[in-house]
């Protein structure tokens, strides 16, 4: 029964919360060699480990392998493994549609066609974007990057930009005389009034 299940899934993460659980699997040699690095990331406890295993959620909650998973803010689609070959052709075993009203599963040529339509989408969107932020005039850059250090500069840029998020409101929130401060300038910053204002504090 569901509530017995989630009254025993509780119960197992407070007996469990802390303690190393030991894992050991057998594997055929090639699978093993490409399958360890992958079970080494899902299982490390820090933000990397928990962004796979959040990333994995569709793989786990599906009946069958997904060749694809595509979200909106609401809908989202998944075409779902393995792939049939139909001649020379790959075809998806099925899909499923997950929107506003509908829950529809596909046939494999269904599948297909939506998968075709959403790569086509992704593709153009891609190419879109390249083109209105100007990366072809970029250097070419390296998939391969120093993390440390990127991740550094990222977290850097998130914060700046959550930081000029609220030096509107702190704006907003300063008693002005008979009205906006200084409404002509930008709200980045305090006013030459604001400043002398607050200097004489």
């Amino acid at each position: 029964m569901p509530i017995i299940d989630r009254a025993l899934d509780r119960l197992a993460d407070l007996i469990w919360t802390g303690r190393k659980v030991p894992l050991h699997f057998t594997a055929e040699y090639r699978t093993a060699c490409f399958a360890a690095p992958l079970i080494n990331k899902l299982i490390a406890e820090n933000e990397d480990g928990a962004t796979y295993r959040i990333a994995l959620i569709p793989w786990h909650q599906a009946e069958r392998p997904p060749l694809a998973t595509y979200s909106g803010y609401v809908s989202r689609c998944q075409i779902d493994g393995p792939v049939q070959w139909a001649n020379d052709r790959p075809v998806p075993l099925g899909g499923l549609i997950d929107c506003a009203g509908v829950t529809a599963r596909l046939n494999p040529f269904e599948a297909a066609s939506l998968h075709e339509k959403m790569r086509q989408a992704n593709e153009a969107a891609i190419r879109a974007w390249a083109r209105e932020n100007d990366l072809h005039s970029r250097p070419s850059a390296s998939e391969r990057f120093d993390r440390r250090s990127a991740d550094r500069e990222a977290k850097a840029i998130i914060a700046a930009w959550a930081k000029r998020q609220v030096a509107p409101e702190a704006a907003s929130a300063r008693p002005a005389n008979g009205g906006d401060c200084c409404p002509s300038q930008s709200a980045d910053a305090p006013c030459n009034s604001c400043q002398k204002g607050m200097a004489d504090d």
